[in-house]
Formats: structure tokens, sequence, C-alpha cells
């Protein structure tokens, strides 16, 4: 592979990105979720937790490349965490905005395959009080926002969309992983 290959999955909450990501790891184990840092409290697990002063330093030295804030705390995909992903095996970076998206392809240079992830409301609502989220009415906000994300960018291209309903956890990593092969040889033939 001559260019670094990444995997952005976007949807809303409980669309099934933490899911798919194990699924693909268990094909492929250089396929990693991208530990984002988050500057907050909350959930801990998968993320690089940091500091206000951190994130501003990583400001200051150019270094974003995209943050967002929601739940009251700010996630950062950073380049110093986006160069260790990258020498570690193939990042997949979970977001819940098209922003996110543009500023991470813009901003960082990789064959990006880009997936969306999607569910109901209904899906987030069952899956999210499956899995004991004490902030469900939130997700649900959240799902509505990455609804409204989306309408508001219709001209956005999708690698590959998959309902996480209707196609098992596996059978999209099976998918992901084609169209990286795909990619990967068509960019050395």
């Amino acid at each position: 592979m001559s260019q670094k290959q990444g995997v952005i999955l976007y949807g809303p909450p409980a669309a099934g990105k933490d899911t798919v990501t194990r699924a693909l790891n268990e094909l492929d184990a250089r396929y990693a979720q991208f530990a984002r840092l988050k500057v907050g409290s909350g959930k801990t697990v998968g993320y690089r937790m940091g500091s206000a002063d951190e994130f501003a330093h990583l400001e200051m030295a150019g270094d974003v490349v995209y943050a967002n804030t929601r739940y009251g705390n700010t996630y950062v995909i950073d380049r110093p965490g986006m160069d260790s992903a990258f020498e570690a095996g193939v990042p997949v970076v979970h977001l819940g905005q098209v922003d996110g998206i543009r500023a991470l392809v813009d901003g960082y240079a990789a064959d990006w395959t880009v997936v969306l992830l999607w569910c109901s409301q209904e899906v987030t609502v069952e899956r999210s009080a499956g899995r004991g989220d004490s902030d469900t009415t939130a997700r649900l906000a959240a799902w509505q926002a990455t609804r409204e994300d989306l309408d508001a960018h219709p001209d956005m291209r999708w690698d590959l969309t998959v309902d996480t309903v209707a196609t098992a956890p596996e059978e999209s990593a099976r998918l992901i992983g084609q169209l990286l092969a795909q990619r990967a040889g068509a960019a050395t033939a």
C-alpha cells in the first residue's frame, strides 16, 4: 500500500460505529478505532483524555485537524494522534458531523474511505437503553442533529452506505475491507 488508508464511520449515536469497528478489527487486526482527544468528563473508554491546556497547545501549534463540542465535552482529532494511529495500522475514525469528515479528508493526507452507518431514531432509543446509556435524551438530540446535518449536505458522497439494522456488523466489516482492498489495488495499478 503506497498511500495510507483510513476509514471514517459517520452516523448518529447507536448506529453501530463501535460494533462495526470491533468487527473490522476481528477481520484484520490492523483496523483500530482512532482514540480522539477528549477534553471534559464522562466516558473515558475509547478516548485519550486531555486538558484544556493541551487542547490550546495543539491549536496554537496548528495540530487540530477537527474539534467539536457535544455532551458538554470537546472532542479533538489531532495531527500527532492521527500520525500515531497510521503508524499502528488503519485508523477507524468515528464522526457525527459532515464538517468533521470534510475537515479530516481535506486536512490530513490519506486515502479515506467514508462510510455512512444508519439506523432509525427508534433503534437508537432501543440500543441506547440496551447498553445502559444514562443520557439517551441527549443521544436522541444528537440523532436529530445528525439527520439535519445530512439534510444540510445533500452533496455529500459516501463510499459505502450501510443500514445497520439490515446488515450484520461482520458483513459491514467485510464490505468495508473489500472496498479498501479495491482502492489499494487501484492505487497501485
